[in-house]
């Protein structure tokens, strides 16, 4: 059996590298994120870009699968500036 997990993107990097590593450690075989401005009673905290935090997690993870439940057009540009 495969089992997936989702996993927001709510936490800083240094933070939230630990959560991506832990998911693959217990052996999930796939995590996902999602790709909205916010989300319900996260609204008022940070939350960031899918894109950029799936390409961060596969630079701290192996063999997971990554992917987003939903991918979205933003109403605002993808560059910081």
């Amino acid at each position: 059996m495969r089992l997936s997990t989702v996993i927001l993107p709510i936490h800083r990097w240094a933070e939230g590298q630990k959560t991506w590593r832990q998911a693959e450690e217990l052996g999930f075989h796939t995590a996902y994120t999602y790709d909205h401005l916010s989300w319900r009673t996260f609204r008022d905290g940070p939350w960031f870009g899918a894109i950029p935090t799936l390409t961060a997690a596969a630079t701290v993870t192996r063999s997971m699968r990554l992917g987003t439940l939903v991918t979205s057009v933003k109403p605002r540009s993808p560059v910081t500036r």
